[in-house]
């Protein structure tokens, strides 16, 4: 039996944690084209489920248990570029982020293959995302879509220098509305010992750019975290620091609270105009 390719965990909150890119499994077929360097799976986000699990207790959770490798769950299903001109993954990676090659001479996938992995993968987990959207927002009125995401700190082939450890995006300010993206500003530019940017080098993937619909009541934002900020080194075995993790979630605790009030808030706001 094959395993499930997205988890779902239903809270009352509304506030959604989706992880797209935390998913290590990869179907034999697809593992057989791998070559070395595809197979040590390195451009995973690790341990980011671990460092927000129980951050928000009543937080809807939907996770992708399958590898970017095998499809890209934050990517555009047609193939569009989240960021033209500029180096990037796509929709089923042809190489790793550091530009390298991570499929056998011969074995890259092809259209047919993309296909059945939109059906198969990429498709069920945005149904089930989607799912929970409506639910949330048929309970709240609103629905705050916060997507989870991890890169290391240091990678020349898509950026310059070294990356904030907090990389906030919304797409220029269009994907949420402006009071949830300055609660999340104030957090992070308020963490002692940490970096931060609003939409820098990581502007919000097609994920956050799909469901942000702040005119609807669906606010979507995007958190890339250095992953200097919670593994022991950003190099396998990719190990998750567990100190430095905890200072960590006190500040990513204090985004979700405030964002789950501020949903509140704007709940109400709707509600009270004419």
């Amino acid at each position: 039996m094959n395993p499930p390719v997205f988890e779902t965990r239903r809270g009352t909150s509304p506030v959604i944690l989706a992880f797209p890119h935390t998913g290590t499994e990869v179907p034999a077929a697809a593992w057989d084209r791998l070559n070395d360097n595809g197979r040590m799976l390195a451009d995973t986000d690790w341990h980011i489920h671990e460092l927000y699990a129980g951050l928000l207790d009543d937080a809807t959770t939907v996770r992708a248990t399958f590898h970017r490798y095998v499809i890209d769950a934050n990517r555009d299903p047609e193939g569009v570029s989240l960021y033209p001109g500029q180096n990037t993954t796509g929709l089923v990676p042809e190489t790793d982020f550091d530009g390298r090659a991570i499929w056998k001479d011969g074995a890259e996938p092809a259209a047919t293959d993309i296909a059945e992995r939109l059906s198969t993968f990429h498709a069920p987990y945005h149904a089930a995302l989607q799912a929970e959207i409506e639910r949330v927002k048929a309970i709240h009125g609103i629905a705050v879509l916060y997507d989870c995401h991890s890169i290391r700190s240091h990678i020349p082939f898509l950026f310059e220098g070294r990356l904030p450890d907090f990389n906030i995006g919304t797409d220029g300010g269009r994907t949420c509305d402006p009071a949830i993206e300055k609660a999340v500003v104030d957090v992070t530019g308020a963490a002692t010992g940490y970096t931060s940017i609003l939409n820098g080098r990581f502007k919000g993937g097609w994920t956050t750019r799909h469901y942000g619909r702040p005119e609807e009541g669906v606010h979507a934002i995007q958190m890339e975290l250095s992953q200097a900020s919670h593994l022991v080194a950003e190099a396998s075995p990719f190990a998750y620091d567990a100190p430095k993790a905890e200072r960590l979630r006190t500040h990513l605790k204090d985004i979700l609270v405030r964002i789950e009030r501020i949903a509140s808030e704007l709940k109400k706001t709707s509600r009270s105009k004419p």
